[in-house]
């Protein structure tokens, strides 16, 4: 998977290519590092980069995540996502609006088909990372239009896995609130 982010106002070409459910390699400016990870609570992520072992502590922010490292603290940005977000309008109730994995993870079933019609909060897809199974919900009320992968696939946040076409009904309750 090919990413652009934004660390500290500077933007940075980056390729991720997952090896397992808790390995990857990274690819930044030309220089391949190697990282194994785990989540050791859902604020904090434990990293070997090439053998060297380092905590990293993410919180959200509006504008993107806080990632302390070293009591370091670096604001990345998704500079695709950035690029996405002032074309597309966003969801005034704060959900997302597409169906992407937080952490790099394995599809293990898809609960929906196309053309299938699913209700807000709706199971649509379940994933796995690092031994921990997650359910993604659809954002709103509408019709798949789009299955982006298959059981097993390997994928990567950002990574759009279902696409799913808003009801009408769930656009009158937005424009009314």
């Amino acid at each position: 998977m090919e990413y652009k982010i934004i660390v500290q106002e500077e933007t940075k070409p980056v390729e991720i290519e997952l090896q397992d459910e808790f390995s990857l390699k990274a690819a930044i400016d030309e220089t391949t590092y190697d990282v194994k990870y785990s989540l050791v609570s859902d604020r904090q992520i434990c990293l070997s980069v090439d053998g060297k072992s380092v905590n990293a502590y993410v919180a959200d922010l509006p504008e993107g995540k806080s990632v302390i490292i070293n009591g370091i603290a670096y604001l990345v940005q998704d500079a695709d996502l950035l690029a996405q977000s002032q074309v597309k309008k966003s969801s005034d109730s704060g959900m997302p609006e597409e169906i992407t994995p937080v952490t790099p993870s394995v599809v293990v079933t898809v609960l929906v088909k196309e053309g299938d019609s699913v209700e807000k909060g709706q199971g649509v897809i379940v994933l796995s990372a690092m031994k921990m199974e997650t359910t993604l919900n659809a954002p709103f009320s509408g019709t798949v239009t789009a299955i982006k992968v298959s059981e097993g696939d390997k994928v990567a946040p950002g990574e759009i896995l279902v696409d799913i076409e808003k009801a009408e009904s769930d656009e009158e309750s937005e424009e009314v609130n």
